[in-house]
């Protein structure tokens, strides 16, 4: 949400919003109920966009937090989760929390964000991002990313804790213009509007030093954010449901 072209620090992706900042991690694993209770204060407070940087391997109150994801739902609040940094695919690792409910099906307005590297061809994909063909929705810039951090400073940092801001920062932009979209309506358009052009081409697959695997096996679309088209297409589909 950092302002533009004031020639401070670095351009947001969405400027015209209000960050609220919730502290939901301790110093270590946060614990089921600090998620859960940190997604209801925010929907409680006027989020529409709730992004999670953080996320840890074990889950002891999961249904805690599924109901907390379902309540949001119900106010009409998307939630964008990074998907971690461990380079391991999260179909078959446990990455909590988790868009998956406890028993069945999944949550309509959680996405999960994969980080792309700044390096082309082979190595778009960062080296540490999670992926998975079944989990994974969409891939963002995430590495050397420069942000604020404390004591009014600046600097390049990288993880899917990065790229999971600039994908919600589109979400953002999309809600400030079209604010009756729901989320749902907004991740399928983030999918759809996705550019698709490493679609086919083999990369590096995270944790591994140089074996290379089709784009499309790291995430369900095989897509990378886009602000522009995903304007584009919400112009379009406000139109449709006038």
């Amino acid at each position: 949400a950092a302002s533009r072209n004031n020639g401070v620090g670095m351009d947001g992706v969405a400027t015209d919003v209000r960050i609220m900042a919730i502290r939901c991690v301790p110093d270590g694993d946060e614990r089921d109920k600090d998620v859960a209770n940190s997604i209801r204060y925010a929907v409680d407070n006027g989020a529409k966009i709730i992004n999670m940087s953080f996320g840890k391997k074990y889950s002891w109150d999961k249904k805690v937090v599924d109901d907390a994801v379902k309540y949001a739902e119900s106010k009409g609040v998307l939630l964008i989760h990074a998907a971690g940094n461990d380079g391991v695919n999260i179909d078959e690792v446990a990455h909590y929390p988790s868009k998956k409910f406890e028993g069945k099906g999944e949550a309509p307005n959680f996405m999960d964000v994969g980080a792309l590297s700044w390096q082309p061809d082979d190595k778009i994909v960062a080296p540490f991002s999670n992926y998975g063909k079944k989990t994974v929705d969409i891939f963002s810039p995430g590495v050397d990313i420069y942000s604020t951090t404390p004591k009014n400073e600046y600097k390049d940092a990288s993880g899917t804790s990065m790229a999971s801001p600039v994908a919600a920062g589109v979400a953002a932009v999309l809600k400030s213009y079209y604010p009756d979209l729901t989320p749902a309506q907004i991740k399928k358009i983030l999918v759809k509007s996705s550019v698709k052009d490493y679609k086919g081409k083999k990369v590096v697959k995270p944790g591994t030093k140089d074996e290379l695997v089709k784009f499309e096996k790291l995430s369900k679309h095989a897509g990378i954010v886009n602000l522009y088209e995903a304007v584009k297409m919400a112009e379009k589909y406000s139109k449709t449901k006038t």
